[in-house]
């Protein structure tokens, strides 16, 4: 470890990266002034290094990482950005974070190589001298991505069924054995090794040697299939407050346990992804080069600007009304973003009640008169407001009518599509989170403009 000399170096009391001490880090970086480099790297917590890491410039994070290559705290490589990470790591070499991730828990060591390109990671895994870590990362590697075998920590404590607890203290005790160096549970395992209970370790230390661990354990488990996806696990872990539970393959054989600071990682990343793909967006691009961010989102736009034909469409066939009455025309922003807004609040509401379950086939209906209701109630609100504000600046009473009107039924077409796009999505075995925006732009705007305009039609021109 590095030895810091703490003078000049400042330290802030809040959370997260100081301002200070990364102006005085970018300086020295700037300076190449190795020793202060050395030294205000050495103040830092490998997560806030790591956030430095990622916002950092190419140019900066290479003589950064040239001048701690050496000390640098394996942790960081847990926290940094995906596009980052392949970076930081093809200059490290494959040999130093090969000694990187064999310093790392399985699991966090997975985490790590899963992002990198196939032959980048078997470049990594030949270079990992112990024989024994690099068969362990291979073996989760091959289980399906995102899934429970990808996130399970396979050096886990098991014990027969028939022990007592002085056995069991005996045997955690035992410095031959190889267990894990933090654990919250004592697994029970059959002949085949299959878990039939639990017992947590204050249970064991509070009773006496003689005690049999039938006796204490648990024996209600929430087994974890190997490729059960890691959102599903999430929810299995914040629904039933557990602390750890076993994985099994498809023979029921214990194979893993995935813990609970495991699954805080996976609900961040879980809600971190509803949220960009809401905005059309497959991965967070903060990090990322201009050519590959303009790659990313170039094809959500492309399939927007067609959907945003069909709203050009509608207005196009009430060409005619639009030059009788151009008051419409002002007035038909105001329509969109009601309907664009009101849509998108049901929609958010939507979408995160089916990831969490909370939104199921049992209660849609209800949801859905809800949103009705919603749908209707704000409309008329807002009914009344614009069509005030629009009587007193135009002085036409018909026209405000059409235009509360129109307000009314585009809140209420608005709430319920925001509502039954992302069911029929998830009907449809298609990520909602992904496509509903797409599709409620398209409606809230069509429907809009036809209902407001078709009304207009009818009632002031004809």
């Amino acid at each position: 470890m590095l030895e810091v000399d703490k003078k000049n170096i400042p330290h802030g009391d809040s959370f997260g990266l100081n301002p200070d001490l990364v102006h005085f880090l970018c300086e020295a970086i700037d300076q190449k002034d190795i020793t202060r480099i050395k030294d205000h790297v050495a103040s830092m917590h490998s997560a806030d290094l790591a956030d430095f890491i990622n916002q950092s410039s190419p140019e900066q994070r290479e003589i950064l990482l040239e001048v701690i290559r050496n000390h640098l705290d394996p942790a960081v490589l847990i926290d940094l950005e995906g596009e980052v990470k392949p970076e930081v790591m093809e200059q490290l070499g494959a040999k130093k974070s090969a000694e990187a991730l064999a310093q790392l828990d399985p699991d966090d060591a997975v985490q790590v190589i899963e992002d990198l390109q196939k032959d980048d990671q078997q470049e990594i895994l030949e270079a990992i001298s112990d024989s024994n870590q690099r068969s362990e990362l291979e073996q989760s590697l091959a289980y399906p991505e995102d899934s429970a075998g990808r996130l399970m920590e396979q050096n886990f404590v098991a014990i027969p069924g028939d022990w007592n607890v002085g056995q069991t203290i005996d045997f955690l005790r035992n410095e031959e054995h190889e267990l894990p160096s933090d654990f919250y549970q004592i697994f029970v395992v059959d002949e085949h090794n299959r878990p039939t209970g639990a017992v947590l370790v204050s249970r064991v230390l509070r009773n006496k040697r003689d005690v049999e661990i039938l006796d204490i354990m648990q024996e209600d488990l929430r087994l974890i299939n190997v490729n059960t996806d890691q959102e599903e696990v999430a929810y299995m872990f914040r629904k039933y407050a557990l602390a750890s539970s076993p994985v099994v393959d498809d023979t029921g054989k214990m194979v893993g346990v995935i813990s609970v600071d495991d699954i805080v990682d996976v609900m961040d990343e879980e809600a971190e992804e509803d949220i960009l793909h809401l905005g059309g967006i497959m991965q967070s691009d903060l990090f990322s080069s201009f050519f590959k961010t303009t790659g990313k989102r170039f094809p959500w736009l492309f399939i927007n600007l067609f959907t945003a034909l069909a709203g050009a469409t509608v207005i196009s066939m009430f060409e005619a009304t639009i030059e009788k009455l151009v008051a419409l025309a002002v007035m038909m922003p105001i329509i969109a973003s009601l309907a664009g807004n009101a849509g998108t609040q049901a929609l958010t509401i939507a979408v995160r009640g089916l990831a969490t379950k909370e939104l199921t086939a049992t209660n849609a209906r209800r949801i859905l008169l809800k949103e009705i209701f919603v749908g209707l109630s704000n409309g008329l609100l807002f009914a009344t407001i614009v069509g005030t504000v629009s009587y007193l600046y135009y002085g036409n009473l018909n026209l405000s009518l059409v235009f509360a009107s129109a307000v009314i039924g585009t809140l209420l077409v608005a709430g319920l599509a925001g509502t039954v796009i992302p069911l029929i999505l998830s009907r449809m075995k298609i990520d909602p989170a992904i496509a509903s925006g797409v599709f409620l732009t398209t409606m809230t705007d069509a429907l809009a403009f036809f209902i407001f305009l078709g009304l207009a039609t009818w009632w002031l021109i004809n």
